[in-house]
């Protein structure tokens, strides 16, 4: 085995090793989760060291490096203060949804009035505007981390696969007999999965626009969807209060999570793949062993619906919104509740850690957008200016810029 190259992976922090076997180009990852600004960096080279035969004495220096140009980057934007950068009259009727490509150099916005707008986020410009559905444009992403390609999903049943470059469209998926609501690429960008109102989620090969699996097994709808880190498991959660792991290489059902008496809110894989997280209706959220799906905890405390959850990078916090006002930070490890985000005047239908995993973002109906600091659930900033309420909001992949969708039909860059 021979060492050809050494990459920074940023978020979640790592060092890429590429390295040649049997005359083969292979890659493996070396985790550093733990880095802290304070982390003795020679210390941490020499346990790499053990660990990893491929990182040499001769190698040990530009190791060095790299973990001190991660630290650098954790200190850089971890007390960023955001300042309104533009206003984005985006759309004619209200948005659907927001998402940012991975560097953070572009993001789209969904809306009822059709479309999708790809913007410009340093000159607030419309690149394009994907024109062709015939109903309300509510599931949007990106291909990240390639960045290349657009999905739309749509309230006409149909997904439709787009091109970043030139604003054309590659693919419309027809198959699904009720609304689209929800859809993901998977990691290696060769499929895209939408679920709909029709109870069932499909599989789409990008290269020949083909269906490839259709998953059956929900009695009612499938509102959130999403892969693993390794594109081999799909979860998808249903209003029929259950969440189903499928195999994505066969379309089979692997198991189904039972437990939860309302309907589901959020459904996702922690970065590891070794726990999920389920919020529901019924004020709860669950975690789920991903190897064998039992269940081992269920985090409580808010008085109302859960309406989203997420972990941070690395997968140690968790992070619940509710229906209540209020946003609640559990340890993963332990499943007790560290801290409580109380500040919002309404409801909070959006959460997410920035990925350096210090501050949470919320957007809330009473038309503000706020940053905490996750440990100690201080509010660091509120992003007011919205006229009506936030229903999206995101960070970009280095935590510097953030994007905030509103029924005011208005999208606003802070940076």
């Amino acid at each position: 085995m021979k060492l050809k190259s050494l990459l920074l992976r940023y978020y979640p922090p790592g060092i890429m090793l590429e390295y040649e076997k049997s005359g083969q180009l292979k890659t493996k990852s070396i985790d550093l989760l733990d880095l802290q600004t304070s982390t003795d960096v020679n210390a941490l080279v020499e346990e790499i060291q053990k660990a990893e035969p491929l990182v040499t004495a001769s190698r040990a220096d530009q190791v060095k490096l790299l973990i001190q140009r991660l630290q650098n980057k954790l200190g850089q934007y971890s007390n960023h203060k955001f300042y309104l950068f533009k206003v984005l009259r985006a759309h004619i009727l209200p948005l659907t949804n927001v998402a940012l490509n991975k560097s953070g150099s572009c993001f789209i916005t969904g809306s009822y009035d059709r479309t999708c707008k790809l913007w410009d986020t340093a000159s607030g410009e419309e690149l394009h505007t994907l024109e062709g559905h015939r109903n309300v444009v509510y599931a949007i992403a990106f291909n990240n981390p390639y960045g290349d390609k657009i999905a739309t999903g749509s309230f006409d049943k149909t997904c439709k696969l787009w091109s970043v470059e030139t604003g054309n469209c590659y693919h419309t998926f027809r198959g699904h007999t009720a609304e689209i609501v929800c859809l993901s690429f998977n990691p290696q960008s060769t499929l895209v999965a939408t679920g709909s109102m029709d109870t069932t989620a499909k599989l789409w090969n990008i290269q020949n626009g083909e269906e490839v699996f259709t998953l059956t097994g929900h009695s009612a709808e499938i509102i959130s969807l999403s892969f693993n880190t390794s594109g081999n498991r799909i979860i998808t959660g249903s209003f029929d209060h259950t969440v189903t792991v499928w195999d994505a290489d066969t379309g089979r059902k692997v198991y189904t999570l039972i437990g939860h008496c309302a309907e589901i809110s959020s459904a996702l894989f922690n970065w590891d793949c070794s726990l999920i997280l389920t919020g529901s209706m019924d004020k709860t959220c669950m975690l789920w062993d991903a190897t064998n799906g039992k269940r081992v905890a269920t985090l409580t405390g808010h008085d109302d619906e859960i309406l989203d959850s997420c972990f941070d990078y690395t997968g140690k916090l968790i992070a619940t919104a509710s229906a209540d006002g209020t946003a609640r930070v559990f340890s993963a490890a332990t499943r007790k509740c560290i801290t409580k985000l109380e500040g919002h005047e309404g409801e909070i239908s959006k959460i997410s850690f920035n990925p350096q995993g210090n501050r949470l973002l919320t957007g809330s109906s009473d038309k503000t957008a706020r940053i905490w600091d996750a440990q100690t659930g201080q509010c660091f900033q509120v992003l007011e200016g919205h006229t009506d309420e936030i229903f999206s909001c995101a960070f970009n992949y280095r935590g510097d810029i953030i994007v905030t969708g509103s029924k005011d039909n208005t999208c606003r860059i802070w940076r």
